[in-house]
């Protein structure tokens, strides 16, 4: 008789893969990139016909008057596709799923900088604005320089060792971590929905990535403490905590004012390429100082 927790590594497996797949077609990505472009197009549209007052009273409240809240709208869409395709990529490496974060707190600080343009009149000038156009500024620097880090950070884990060889124990270790993708996943669409119910009831909507990201943390020390169980070397244990911790900093710079958000996300960003730096030189199973230890 089967062990129960292999009903549950194969019910995981079952349901995590089909959705992976739907996810990953390029039909898919087509269709959800169409969405974005006709969501925004409906977006501009709709804020138009506010502003010439051709909208009914009970939609009137809900539709703002700058035509920028249409481009804060597209990036949160875009946000919102990343988040999916990273709750999706959590089955993989660790090191993986941290690299995807930081391309999701790049699209942030871009979204940050093109939400503050609402502040602006339209047609838009500086004048009476200048301390948003330094947040855009800085928001919009700290998403290049978090992308350029992300090319580092990219070079430098292609030469981690960090999954299991190939079997049962590999098949175990991957099935929980799919488990713990689906059940982020249901959470995501349940917060989604909430939020929207609280939209459309015309109460003020709760801060849904900052929330999710939170939510998050718990999800990445769930991920620390499954591979210690697989991989329980010391080394590997550090690296994944240390993992973890990136992505900490990273929720921390989302909630962080202007300035202090692009420092942490740039430190986070730094913090992880230097972790994998260090592994790779030290103790890597590819590392001659590996080798001379042993």
């Amino acid at each position: 008789m089967r062990h129960p927790m292999h009903k549950i590594y194969d019910w995981s497996t079952f349901a995590f893969d089909p959705l992976h797949e739907f996810w990953e077609r390029d039909a898919t990505q087509r269709a959800v990139a169409g969405f974005l472009v006709l969501v925004f197009v409906l977006a501009l549209g709709t804020i138009e016909m506010k502003r010439q007052g051709w909208m009914p009273a009970p939609l009137d409240h809900m539709v703002p008057t700058s035509h920028y809240m249409a481009i804060n709208l597209a990036f949160t869409l875009v946000l919102v596709l990343e988040v999916i395709s990273l709750i999706f990529t959590l089955p993989c490496s660790i090191s993986k799923a941290v690299g995807k974060q930081f391309e999701i707190l790049a699209l942030i600080l871009l979204r940050s900088a093109f939400k503050a343009l609402a502040d602006f009149p339209e047609p838009i000038t500086i004048t009476g604005h200048e301390q948003e156009l330094w947040v855009i500024i800085a928001d919009g620097g700290g998403a290049v320089a978090i992308f350029a880090l992300l090319g580092v950070y990219s070079l430098l884990r292609r030469n981690l060792d960090e999954t299991l060889r190939k079997g049962e124990p590999l098949f175990k270790f991957v099935a929980a971590k799919k488990l713990v993708a689906l059940i982020m996943l249901v959470i995501f669409i349940g917060m989604g929905i909430k939020n929207g119910l609280h939209f459309l009831n015309g109460e003020h909507p709760f801060h849904f990535f900052q929330s999710f990201y939170t939510v998050l943390i718990f999800s990445d020390i769930m991920l620390v403490l499954i591979a210690q169980r697989f991989l329980p070397e010391f080394r590997a244990v550090f690296r994944n905590s240390g993992f973890a911790l990136a992505t900490l900093l990273i929720r921390l710079a989302l909630t962080a004012p202007p300035y202090y958000n692009v420092g942490i996300g740039i430190g986070a960003a730094i913090f992880a390429c230097l972790l994998t730096l260090v592994y790779n030189i030290f103790y890597s199973t590819n590392s001659r100082f590996l080798r001379k230890r042993a």
